[in-house]
């Protein structure tokens, strides 16, 4: 018996309004040798997942699972996935893996690198992608993994594990000489995950003034976090004093915002740090700025660089310590940082990305969908 073909979520790439669910007749084939099925059980939907859309070409994010039609792509999510089916030694039916998927019902992979703790999927079109994207853990083994715990972990770990290296990128540039770092779209996951690693710095040399900025809609939470020294809304940033040198880190990627940084602060701005793009409908060109020229962060070099510096296992014992101090406030019982809502159908699917695009979401709300 043939396997039922997948369905997929897909976006147009020239309108990421425009939404599909469509049938892949083609993925209904039998397995080839070493290949193993994977069905999608659940995923975390965020603001990150925009930034994956409006980047989906110039980062290649739609390079990692092709689209069936031209001209429309298949948005990456962090979730878990249950093996249905495996023709790859070492890798068994009813297994359940965390990794990046499609917004898809299966997706097949050919393991390589099998391990006790997952493997690396060897499919040739990915193999010229950055390996950081490629990993599947197996949740019976993982260190990090809690049951009780996997939408927190869909939800912010990949975006934590962002966050902690745009600390350690900005302490081991030794704060390109600045003592304040400014955040944009601060009430966003990996903003705040990057502020509460700063605070951690507090009485030390690498400590700095942690300032957010939000819009007005989300200034109220923003301020509750506990996690900025300072919060603005955007239409108020020339309340900000221009005196002394700043970072900025740029999560929203919106244009309009950057000039106004960059115009306000001019010489003073130390570094421009480029991250992310969830004001996807701002985005555009940085060239003509006062102060130095925004720089794309890719995490993935920050994490080469420091499995050399501190080796492999040196560097992940640093995350999990971070993310278990994360996780305290978090998931705190009095006032949590993060409420997880847990939907499934490609109405909510579609409904949810709706919002997220449109930067409708509760921030204090967490989506975990599937389909």
């Amino acid at each position: 018996m043939s396997p039922t073909p997948a369905t997929h979520f897909l976006v147009q790439r020239s309108d990421l309004r425009n939404t599909r669910f469509v049938a892949d007749e083609s993925s209904g084939t039998p397995l080839g040798d070493g290949e193993v099925r994977l069905r999608t059980d659940s995923f975390a939907l965020t603001a990150n997942n925009i930034t994956y859309a409006a980047f989906g070409d110039s980062m290649r994010y739609f390079d990692f699972f092709p689209s069936p039609e031209v001209g429309w792509g298949r948005i990456p999510v962090w979730g878990f996935a249950e093996v249905t089916e495996s023709r790859c030694a070492g890798v068994s039916p009813g297994e359940r893996v965390y990794g990046y998927l499609p917004i898809s019902t299966q997706v097949v992979v050919s393991p390589v690198r099998v391990n006790d703790g997952g493997f690396v999927d060897g499919a040739p079109h990915r193999r010229e992608l950055h390996a950081v994207y490629n990993q599947y853990l197996r949740c019976a083994t993982d260190a990090l993994y809690r049951a009780d715990r996997e939408a927190e972990q869909a939800l912010l770990r990949p975006l934590f594990v962002t966050s902690f290296l745009i600390d350690d990128f900005i302490a081991d540039n030794e704060r390109f000489g600045a003592r304040t770092v400014l955040l944009s779209s601060a009430s966003s996951k990996t903003a705040y995950g990057t502020a509460f690693c700063l605070q951690q710095r507090r009485d030390t040399p690498d400590a700095v003034q942690v300032v957010g900025l939000t819009s007005p809609s989300n200034l109220a939470f923003t301020e509750s976090l506990g996690c900025y020294d300072r919060v603005v809304s955007y239409d108020t940033l020339g309340s900000l004093p221009a005196d002394e040198p700043g970072v900025y880190v740029d999560f929203s990627g919106s244009a309009t915002l950057r000039s106004a940084v960059h115009q306000h602060f001019a010489d003073r701005l130390a570094y421009s740090c480029a991250v992310g793009g969830t004001h996807w409908d701002d985005l555009g060109s940085a060239a003509g700025l006062p102060g130095p020229r925004p720089t794309l962060f890719f995490a993935p070099s920050q994490v080469k660089k420091r499995s050399v510096d501190w080796g492999h296992d040196g560097l992940q014992q640093r995350i999990a310590a971070a993310w278990h101090a994360f996780m305290a406030p978090v998931t705190d019982a009095r006032q949590p940082w993060l409420t997880v809502v847990r939907e499934s159908g490609p109405e909510a699917i579609a409904a949810t990305y709706l919002e997220l695009l449109d930067g409708r979401t509760n921030p204090r709300q967490g989506h975990m969908l599937s389909l």
